[in-house]
């Protein structure tokens, strides 16, 4: 399989992988000919890239970072508290929170039994997904970045499952915000804005409310959206009066939304999104957390067609664990001619690098 994305995609071209909506029904088989019509329909609902079948690549495995029956049940439990959390008027909202974080609790340990049992990078790009809202996948997502992020820097296990529920309820806030602005797909207005920056003192209102969940945990609602040097909100806090989880949880928290389908703007490739927190190293981030987090994300995801610094082009076919950007690359083409497939170990030869990607080449 090959991962190209859907403006470039051929008709008459294989679906290498299925896609799912956030329920986990399918919505396009794996194997199916894709027309102009299914390809036009895949970005309207904003999927920006999809897998093809191409020969060549047949038997390379793709493993999706969680299994599709975990990961259906994690969206819909969050799903169900968020959605309590905000429409039932006649409950007490903190008693829902409360009631769920035994579940939260339960996910957040089987989510961190799958990364450490998993020695591969993760890659939320091996698995396409369209959301009718974005905000449940998004806090799965980020819990996985987060939890990733707390093993490379070698957090006890009560310190994890404290990130982890953090992590999960990190935007909780957002369903006190109307929907006609929290899932518009256009430019907000300045006002509207506005509105969804007051997602984090909700959130934090509301969790600070639950007896069963640490105080630590709303002020990662609080203060996910803060920056070091001040500049984010709602505080305007800075440095070390922003909780180091939540600074772990900004970092995934950026990955993951610039990273992700969205119907209003095209998914940015890993490595892209990777330059965006590279870019605020030091002055909005912490530089040792993006560091920690470039070592558990796979930069260049297994099917994904790359340049090298000399000339060649190839396909990612397998990640070098603590080297996510130098993977094994299966070369097709040398000096813009195709030749016989052959396999580069890019670790083993540090003078060659990848100078970029192409998800519209498909020679």
């Amino acid at each position: 399989m090959r991962l190209v994305s859907t403006k470039s995609a051929k008709i008459g071209s294989l679906l290498g992988k299925s896609i799912y909506n956030d329920k986990g029904k399918i919505l396009l088989n794996r194997g199916v000919k894709l027309d102009g019509r299914m390809l036009s329909r895949l970005q309207k609902m904003g999927i920006t890239y999809i897998y093809v079948v191409d020969e060549r690549m047949k038997d390379i495995v793709y493993k999706s970072t969680l299994p599709e029956k975990l990961r259906r049940e994690a969206i819909l439990t969050i799903e169900d508290t968020f959605r309590q959390s905000a429409n039932d008027q006649n409950l007490d909202k903190s008693f829902v929170i409360d009631k769920a974080s035994k579940s939260f609790s339960k996910l957040i340990s089987t989510l961190l039994d799958e990364i450490k049992g998993d020695q591969n990078l993760i890659s939320i790009m091996s698995d396409v997904y369209t959301y009718d809202h974005y905000i449940f996948s998004h806090s799965l997502n980020v819990t996985l970045y987060s939890l990733a992020i707390g093993l490379q820097l070698n957090f006890s296990q009560k310190d994890l499952e404290l990130l982890g529920m953090g992590a999960i309820l990190h935007d909780v806030g957002k369903m006190q915000i109307p929907e006609n602005i929290l899932l518009k797909p256009g430019r907000l207005t300045e006002e509207e804005f506005l509105q969804i920056k007051k997602h984090a003192e909700a959130g934090f209102d509301l969790l600070r409310g639950v007896h069963s969940v640490s105080l630590i945990v709303a002020h990662c609602a609080y203060q996910h959206h803060e920056r070091l040097n001040g500049s984010g909100y709602p505080r305007g806090i800075s440095g070390e009066d922003i909780h180091p989880f939540a600074k772990i949880i900004a970092v995934a928290d950026v990955f993951d939304a610039v990273t992700s389908n969205r119907i209003y703007r095209q998914a940015m490739l890993p490595h892209e999104g990777m330059e965006i927190l590279y870019a605020g190293s030091g002055t909005l981030f912490d530089a040792k957390l993006i560091e920690s987090f470039r070592q558990s994300v796979a930069l260049y995801p297994v099917g994904m067609t790359v340049e090298l610094n000399d000339g060649r082009k190839g396909v990612v076919i397998h990640q070098n664990v603590g080297m996510c950007d130098r993977p094994i690359v299966r070369i097709l083409e040398e000096s813009g001619l195709r030749v016989e497939a052959y396999e580069l170990d890019l670790k083993q030869d540090l003078s060659i690098m990848i100078s970029g990607c192409d998800t519209t080449w498909q020679n």
